[in-house]
């Protein structure tokens, strides 16, 4: 009986996805658990595996094109088996729109006959410029992943333009809807060097000659991003608390480990990442999530990490960070960070956070507010660390402080409470030695 591969919730906050490349291809036989493909979720790149055992009959959906979850992207069955109902209902869903890239009112480039050669047009008669039905004829539906979409073949030949010498800008050079579109505006798409991103998404989709602009899709995880942030700014009604923490001693510990050797060096953003979790610990009531008609106040630090990727900001989390020794977290930090610049985070890494805690502090950022994860309560900027002048026991001196701000979500989190975590939080920065055991 044949198997349905459908574009599955990778994440737990997925609602469509990008069809990165296929892995196998029309005829392949496939065990269940084998890659399919690579699939783009609104968090990073995860792999889609085979549900059953068999041969993969037909594959539906072209590589680099955005569905929603549930569509359905090929069939596996038995080898020869008919599957003429399931094509049916897959030819069916071409009259119903769908999430396309890069124009959202498109329909889908769904493709239903053998694979060929992805590289390599068919060969054809020349063809008189202007003869609309002859050049239809030419650049008809050949079948498989040509290197043209059926819709770009339909545009192409309603507009008169010979497909053949159309350079494309699609995932392997594939023909889309806007090469043909800026073919008849004579304007020319190069294809995307990144392997894992499409031109669809690299490359800016550019305006006619003259104009200083460019429009530039949404990935998919700008898109959730959006979603996100929406959701956080307008409904919460959010207050800030900004303090200035003396970072002499952490600068002194920083040294003091150091001289232990490279297996006890850490970054002043580790520190701080402890003292945070520490902090929390004594603060429950910070460390809470708002659930609409409770809040739920969390025991265990589940500490998120926001980090800036090429594609937008991803929050990676630090399970139980409130337990773990400095180093430790130290180089969990680094590998997390590592792992979400690269796309290659798994679902259950950037999950579950109870508090998050955002630094742009490398960026020579003095202070800023950051925006409210949903349904945290609460989240920590950090800004640089610089050097002021101070007067201390009639004396002048410097001291080099951080300043960080944190914003609240006033349904749950008093003034008075979030000031009394700042305390904690410079008792700890500014005795550092409390963090070490």
């Amino acid at each position: 009986m044949a198997t349905k591969v459908t574009m599955e919730a990778l994440s737990p906050t997925m609602e469509e996805g990008r069809l990165v490349t296929w892995s196998r291809k029309e005829g392949d036989a496939v065990k269940t658990g084998d890659v399919l493909a690579e699939v783009e979720t609104d968090k990073a790149i995860m792999e889609l595996v085979a549900r059953a055992d068999g041969v993969l009959l037909k594959l539906l959906v072209p590589e680099g094109t955005a569905a929603p979850v549930g569509t359905l992207l090929g069939v596996i069955g038995a080898a020869g088996e008919d599957i003429s109902v399931v094509l049916s209902a897959a030819k069916d869903l071409l009259a119903a729109p769908t999430t396309a890239v890069p124009a959202p009112t498109a329909k889908p480039d769904v493709v239903l006959s053998a694979a060929k050669d992805p590289l390599v047009p068919p060969a054809a008669a020349p063809v008189a410029p202007g003869d609309k039905q002859a050049l239809r004829s030419a650049q008809g539906d050949t079948g498989g992943f040509n290197r043209a979409s059926p819709l770009a073949r339909r545009l192409a030949g309603d507009a008169g333009l010979d497909i053949r010498t159309i350079a494309g800008s699609g995932p392997g050079g594939r023909i889309i809807k806007r090469d043909i579109e800026a073919a008849m505006s004579g304007v020319v798409l190069s294809e995307a060097k990144d392997p894992l991103v499409s031109s669809v998404e690299k490359q800016a989709l550019r305006s006619a000659p003259g104009d200083n602009y460019r429009d530039i899709p949404l990935t998919q995880i700008r898109k959730t991003i959006a979603k996100r942030l929406a959701e956080s700014i307008g409904p919460i009604p959010t207050f800030y608390l900004t303090a200035g923490y003396d970072l002499s001693k952490v600068m002194e510990l920083r040294r003091a480990m150091a001289e232990l050797g490279d297996d006890f060096k850490v970054s002043v953003n580790d520190v701080i990442l402890k003292a945070v979790a520490t902090a929390l610990a004594q603060h429950p009531e910070v460390n809470s999530h708002w659930l609409g008609d409770r809040i739920r106040q969390h025991d265990r630090v589940h500490l998120g990490m926001a980090v800036a990727t090429d594609d937008g900001l991803i929050v990676p989390v630090i399970f139980d960070a409130h337990l773990k020794r400095m180093k430790d977290l130290s180089r969990e930090a680094k590998e997390l960070a590592k792992k979400a610049r690269e796309r290659k985070l798994k679902p259950e890494e950037y999950t579950g956070s109870t508090f998050s805690v955002s630094n742009l502090g490398m960026f020579g950022i003095d202070q800023f507010t950051a925006i409210i994860n949903p349904p945290e309560c609460s989240i920590l900027a950090i800004g640089t660390a610089s050097e002021q002048v101070i007067i201390q026991d009639g004396a002048v001196g410097t001291c080099t402080v951080l300043r960080v701000t944190m914003s609240c979500d006033h349904r749950a989190i008093d003034g008075a409470v979030g000031a009394k975590f700042m305390q904690t939080l410079r008792r700890m920065i500014e005795n550092p030695l409390m963090l070490v055991y």
